[in-house]
């Protein structure tokens, strides 16, 4: 941490570990009350503010069985906080003149045009607005971590036709955004999604994340703790037979085979959460949810998307590849799959108002269970959230709770 005006607050003892400055206190106090209560098993959050890092902490566990304490080097798998980092991708491939976002898909790839999304663009594909939500073709996760696989999983997204004209509605494509991702990157780069963004983006920004998590990192890697406690099962039942929530339209859609089932049933995941504790799922880049990621680096992932595209005397991003993410380009008041209002800025999410962010500027993406990776570039703000302790609910309290402390903050000083 770089030193602010007034020197920053060290923990050394207690639960929570790091460092942040004075002015962000209330935030430091929310995560700190979080590991105090129990709430988190193991977490971290890193927040950068005009491109400096003002807070850095971490604490807990990273393996309750072996009582493995979790460090600022800990990866865990943020699921679909690894979307903003595709998105990310995407971005950085349309600026250096791959494709243009309002083309249609089968511009660039031809195989793709048939069986009713002939006229799909780029921009609806990636802003949830295609109906490819769900695959018809049965696919398995392991099939989907065999690099053998790839021309049949093709095969499955070229021959799927869409739920309803394109442009028409809106519904998170919580897993074939990832499958679109990854094949229609492989037909504009020529190379893997993963590979581009490694070599273009994070690697040379220095930020701690895998699409795709190398052997080598697997002593990092921290054990994710599933929701379906038979306490936390009882809340979700009850939702869902309450009504009223997003969480009980994404149960009753899910039990009665409507879109989020069609959305998160295939490939299914019988394993839950804990799949994702397994290391061949971790190594391949399953561009909806398996990278791994500190606080850090997700948080110094989006410090240029925060900073107008410059940071540290250089030029990362252009700025016109930023201006359009700061508006709302699609918009449900509620989205077919997750029944909750949303949009999209190119790949981004743009969240409701207040959720994460007062402003409408702020775009990122959360993950299953709690993850986080945000900014907001009218505040000059990225910041970063992981942990292991994975909530139920659509959006995470904890997540939430930690947003709503940071705007707290004196951000103006």
């Amino acid at each position: 941490m770089r030193q602010s005006p007034a020197s920053p607050i060290v923990c050394h003892s207690g639960p929570m570990q790091g460092q942040y400055a004075p002015r962000f206190a209330p935030l430091a106090n929310q995560f700190a009350q979080a590991l105090e209560r129990g709430q988190e098993i193991g977490a971290s959050l890193c927040v950068y503010h005009r491109g400096e890092m003002v807070v850095d902490l971490w604490g807990g566990l990273a393996d309750t069985a072996t009582r493995k304490p979790w460090t600022a080097d800990s990866l865990i798998v943020v699921f679909s906080a690894t979307k903003g980092l595709v998105a990310m991708a995407l971005n950085l491939a349309a600026e250096r003149g791959a494709f243009e976002w309002d083309a249609p898909v089968s511009r660039y790839w031809p195989a793709f045009g048939q069986f009713g999304k002939e006229d799909i663009t780029v921009r609806q594909m990636f802003n949830h607005r295609a109906g490819l939500h769900g695959i018809r073709t049965p696919l398995a996760l392991d099939q989907l971590c065999n690099p053998t696989q790839a021309a049949a999983v093709r095969q499955a997204l070229e021959t799927q036709s869409p739920a309803w004209p394109a442009d028409a509605q809106q519904g998170y494509h919580g897993i074939s955004y990832g499958l679109y991702a990854n094949a229609f990157f492989s037909q504009v780069c020529h190379e893997p999604l993963a590979t581009f963004l490694h070599r273009e983006y994070l690697d040379p920004l220095g930020a701690d994340v895998f699409l795709g998590t190398p052997q080598a990192q697997d002593h990092r890697i921290a054990t994710l703790y599933p929701h379906s406690t038979p306490a936390h099962l009882g809340r979700m039942v009850l939702a869902a037979v309450r009504g009223g929530s997003t969480e009980s339209n994404v149960a009753r859609s899910f039990l009665r085979g409507q879109h989020a089932k069609q959305a998160f049933g295939n490939p299914p995941t019988p394993g839950g959460i804990g799949t994702y504790n397994r290391p061949p799922v971790r190594r391949h880049n399953l561009a909806w949810a398996s990278a791994t990621a500190t606080a850090r680096g997700l948080a110094r992932a989006y410090v240029p998307w925060a900073m107008g595209g410059q940071w540290q005397g250089r030029r990362l991003i252009a700025e016109q590849t930023i201006a359009p993410l700061l508006q709302r380009q699609g918009w449900s008041n509620q989205d077919l799959v997750l029944g909750k209002p949303m949009g999209w800025a190119q790949g981004f999410l743009k969240e409701d108002d207040h959720v994460f962010s007062p402003n409408r500027s702020s775009f990122g993406h959360p993950g299953m269970g709690g993850a986080l990776g945000w900014c907001d570039p009218s505040q000059q703000l990225a910041w970063g959230y992981t942990m292991n302790r994975c909530d139920w609910r659509i959006r995470s309290p904890r997540a939430l709770a930690l947003c709503e402390a940071l705007y707290r903050c004196k951000l103006d000083d």
